[in-house]
């Protein structure tokens, strides 16, 4: 089997039948049909091109969180700290969401904007992984898609 014929028989399988339903915050299911787990939509998304967080046999991968006020799409705060405790508080409703919690979090994808906001951001981070903290790659990145967003985080749970 050709390389791109794996990956189309790949995605089929994790992408069959999901159509994430629900506003922000919003709780939507859709499952591919196939016995014995499979992908389901856990959260929807006020945009049409991806789901907030999507299950896949026990594994939970929840897309990139931002500073966002719940339900909005206006920024907590201009500055950095007010941005990155919203950005964990909407982490935590996602993971919480899917039917998990931030203690069984494996692994934590961070963007910042500016390098200079790196303690500051393990500051608010530690709180919310006090012992035993998940895996994490923190990444500087000139912007985000979001325009005045100063961080980024998606992470990988499970669910047990």
């Amino acid at each position: 089997m050709k390389r791109d014929e794996t990956r189309r028989t790949f995605l089929g399988r994790t992408a069959v039948g999901a159509v994430a339903a629900g506003g922000a915050g919003g709780t939507a299911l859709a499952d591919d049909g196939r016995r014995g787990g499979g992908r389901r939509v856990i959260e929807g998304s006020p945009y049409p091109t991806f789901s907030r967080a999507v299950a896949f046999d026990g594994i939970v991968f929840v897309a990139g969180v931002v500073g966002q006020k719940p339900g909005t799409r206006d920024l907590a705060s201009p500055d950095f700290a007010g941005q990155c405790r919203q950005a964990m508080a909407n982490l935590e409703a996602s993971v919480e969401a899917a039917g998990s919690s931030m203690d069984k979090v494996l692994k934590c994808g961070c963007f910042l904007t500016d390098a200079a906001d790196f303690p500051t951001f393990n500051e608010i981070y530690v709180r919310s992984f006090p012992s035993s903290p998940p895996a994490r790659s923190t990444v500087i990145v000139k912007e985000l898609v979001v325009p005045g967003a100063k961080l980024e985080i998606d992470c990988v749970t499970c669910v047990s």
